[in-house]
């Protein structure tokens, strides 16, 4: 066709759109099939056609969710941009939603909209806390479907429909983890070839009531930042995160917790400065390694990470190796393990070896205690959560599947935190 030309012209044959990779970027790649005649191009597009349908993975429908507050308000422009002209060359029909507020896509969407369904796949756009809202959605809706009571003790069944992540948020851990980049194009290529990748994901319950479902969860400094910079929402995101990160660090509090690993149940007893609990490696540009480096996608168990009391100094060097390739956890105040179970109690609520049977063991190593009152903060995938007593969370083997492949480490410049 000649410029500006938008219909009618000479046929010159067909295009295909080649998926190549080059390390962890996925891009598109134009093969021209150069022949005039219509009749044999119609005979070519017919048989590629056909092939394509070939391949049950691909999608044929999405359900696109976009959180347009997201990374300075221009993910809906990210989407434009980035995603939505491959999804048209892939003949992918998008049904597109804008949400208007937080919880918008979970109670307006995916828990009460028939139409979900009818559906191959989900997608969002967003940050961490908008991804861990689909995947709560996604997971809810499949317990609704099968009668499951999430108000009580229950086996969850796995999401009837793949989740599909574009990254456009501040840290994007979701998507650095099953693409190791953190690029709109490769998520998007993802999605069009159809990769699954099975992951696991955390249940969250308290007093036997599922609270959420998520991928990763910290209490103590982790779970105080976060609720020191959610009020001070004025500020600009990355102002409001430094602040928050000096402001904790300078008050550095050690809280006095029971956790009890499931296995045989083991309880530890003390003061601790910060509690991780991660079903994935958690990558990001300031953890390339991930912020768990020793668990995978889906091997069926959880990271627990408890750093304990320490000097302010030596905790910030702790911090500091995140962001190298020097062992975070090489330091004696640090215990890791791998767990498929972790139920952790603010001291004030009482003995955590009251709940474990007498049939299960129980080894309790006694360090000093500082009691607290009231709820308490947890930061779970970036999302604040407000909890009044103790947390009980479960691995659920391969709950949710993603686009997107297991990746080892992040192929991202390390971005240093410049306040500390």
């Amino acid at each position: 066709r000649s410029a500006g030309q938008q219909t009618g012209g000479t046929l010159l044959g067909i295009t295909l759109f080649q998926c190549k990779k080059k390390g962890l970027k996925l891009k598109e790649h134009a093969i021209h099939l150069n022949n005039l005649s219509e009749d044999h191009c119609e005979i070519w597009f017919k048989s590629l056609k056909e092939i394509l349908s070939g391949f049950k993975n691909r999608p044929k429908s999405l359900k696109v969710f976009v959180n347009p507050i997201s990374h300075k308000k221009e993910a809906y422009q990210i989407y434009l941009d980035e995603v939505a002209p491959l999804f048209k060359l892939a003949d992918i029909e998008a049904d597109v939603t804008i949400t208007r507020r937080k919880g918008h896509a979970l109670l307006g969407h995916m828990t009460h909209c028939p139409s979900v369904c009818f559906l191959s796949s989900v997608v969002c756009v967003g940050g961490d806390g908008f991804v861990a809202e689909v995947a709560h959605g996604l997971l809810l809706r499949a317990q609704m479907d099968a009668g499951r009571d999430t108000d009580s003790i229950f086996t969850p069944v796995q999401a009837a429909l793949p989740l599909g992540i574009i990254p456009a948020g501040s840290t994007n851990v979701g998507a650095c983890s099953v693409h190791g980049i953190r690029r709109g194009m490769t998520a998007a290529l993802h999605i069009i070839m159809g990769h699954h990748q099975p992951v696991d994901v955390c249940s969250f319950s308290s007093m036997g009531r599922l609270l959420r479902f998520g991928f990763s969860a910290m209490f103590g400094f982790g779970g105080r930042t976060l609720a020191l910079a959610e009020r001070h929402r004025w500020m600009p995101p990355s102002q409001r995160r430094e602040f928050a990160l000096i402001k904790t660090l300078a008050n550095l509090n050690r809280d006095g917790e029971d956790i009890c690993e499931h296995g045989s149940w083991q309880t530890r007893q003390g003061l601790y400065l910060n509690i991780s609990i991660m079903a994935i490696p958690c990558l990001c540009s300031t953890a390339p390694r991930g912020l768990a480096p020793n668990t995978r996608l889906n091997n069926g168990s959880m990271a627990l990470i408890a750093v304990g009391n320490t000097s302010r100094s030596e905790f910030i060097k702790h911090l500091k190796r995140y962001n190298s390739t020097t062992n975070q956890f090489g330091f004696s105040f640090i215990e890791t393990q791998t767990v498929k179970a972790v139920k952790l109690r603010p001291h004030s609520q009482g003995s955590c070896a009251d709940d474990v049977s007498e049939n299960e063991e129980c080894n309790t190593k006694t360090m000093p205690i500082i009691s607290s009152e009231g709820t308490y903060p947890w930061n779970i995938d970036g999302d604040l959560l407000e909890v009044p007593s103790e947390l009980l969370i479960r691995v659920r083997p391969q709950l949710l599947t993603l686009f997107g492949a297991d990746m080892e480490e992040a192929e991202e410049a390390p971005v240093k935190c410049s306040c500390i």
